[in-house]
């Protein structure tokens, strides 16, 4: 059964078109790995979904219900989460502060503080420290934390390595694999195509603000997900035709 359904969808920033006639569904347990160069329209995608930034055109819907219209705060209560770019964490207050922001949505669920620690096991130290504080693993683990308390259907990650050593990301990736075994349906936004390529069950390449690969994780290679993200497929598919 369909989960999210995306049909058709554009989004602008003024006269620019960011996100260019954009379709695809999910299921309860799917891990997309949406992945492009900078400025392919991955991130305005996952705000779009999120409520952010509202579509020009098209149509989202989750569980059946459309909200296109709907604003942000309402998506939460929705089942759809955000861990945006950057983390945006309220860098004055305590780990576990944060966290409880994650419950205002009022979701119900079995997401609580102590599941969040055992799932990211480096925050219980820090449980009282105030996050801006913390290292930039640790703030993400809050933020996708944070997130998950909100008890949601579907949890948007939006470069979830950006910033962080090697060493770092290791760490937050071996974490994550808690929720990638769950069940929990995630759309992560990741550079790193091997490392999405890893935990994905499905892949899809953007460029210039279009879908220009969907494939099954399974079913596609490094090479070709590469030739999508630069838009060699496009040149050798026009070789081919003419």
């Amino acid at each position: 059964m369909t989960l999210l359904s995306v049909q058709n969808l554009d989004v602008r920033h003024g006269l620019l078109q960011a996100v260019r006639d954009v379709s695809f569904d999910l299921s309860r347990g799917d891990v997309l790995a949406l992945v492009g160069a900078n400025g392919a329209g991955k991130t305005t995608l996952l705000r779009s979904l999120a409520g952010a930034h509202l579509p020009a055109a098209g149509r989202i819907a989750l569980n059946g219900q459309d909200m296109t219209k709907v604003p942000s705060h309402q998506r939460i209560a929705m089942g759809i989460a955000l861990v945006p770019e950057g983390r945006r964490l309220f860098s004055q207050m305590t780990v576990e502060e944060n966290l409880l922001l994650g419950k205002t949505s009022g979701r119900p669920g079995d997401w609580t503080i102590d599941r969040v620690f055992s799932a990211f096991p480096n925050l219980v130290a820090r449980r009282h420290a105030k996050t801006g504080h913390l290292s930039g693993g640790e703030q993400q683990a809050t933020a996708i934390g944070r997130a998950l308390m909100s008890n949601p259907d579907i949890l948007l990650l939006d470069e979830v390595s950006l910033g962080l050593s090697p060493l770092v990301v290791d760490r937050v990736y071996a974490q994550l694999q808690t929720l990638l075994t769950s069940g929990t349906t995630i759309i992560l936004v990741e550079q790193d195509l091997s490392r999405a390529m890893g935990v994905a069950s499905r892949v899809i390449c953007m460029l210039e603000g279009r879908v220009v690969l969907d494939s099954p994780a399974e079913q596609v290679t490094r090479d070709e997900v590469t030739k999508a993200y630069f838009g060699l497929h496009r040149e050798n598919n026009e070789r081919v035709a003419s």
